[in-house]
């Protein structure tokens, strides 16, 4: 048997906001982006590039409820990893640009790490796993 996790819904405050970051800033790639007139939202799909992983659902939040989720999906823990092949390439990329980094990079047994928020406040994981590391390994 084989299985995968297909998206990760990421909840939202405007489509074109979050498209604007993680496509405009991060070179995320669109996969999809149809509109669904009849429930009122958007079917938004983006993924880093290259990448053959789960992708985000871009689910923008449709009550009060769900907008005290925005940027807090994971009470304020890590909630997202983003794997590079260049930890340092990318560090330095983001940095120009403006990306908060909340934790700076450190060396760790499983590989290089640093912290950063995406434009809502979640915290994100932007990491180089050794290359015998077994997430590294699966690629």
């Amino acid at each position: 048997m084989r299985q995968s996790i297909a998206h990760i819904a990421l909840v939202v405050r405007d489509y074109d906001e979050a498209l604007d970051f993680y496509c405009g800033k991060l070179n995320f790639e669109l996969i999809e982006d149809i509109d669904q007139p009849e429930q009122q939202k958007r079917w938004v799909v983006i993924a880093p590039p290259g990448s053959r992983g789960a992708s985000l659902l871009l689910a923008r939040a449709s009550n009060p409820e769900q907008r005290t989720f925005i940027g807090n999906q994971s009470g304020g823990r890590v909630f997202l990893f983003l794997q590079t092949d260049d930890f340092w390439r990318d560090y330095a990329h983001m940095q120009s640009i403006g990306i908060k980094f909340v934790r700076p990079p450190s060396d760790e047994p499983y590989g290089t790490v640093a912290v950063f928020e995406d434009v809502y406040g979640n915290r994100w994981d932007l990491l180089q796993y050794q290359s015998e590391h077994p997430v590294s390994t699966r690629h």
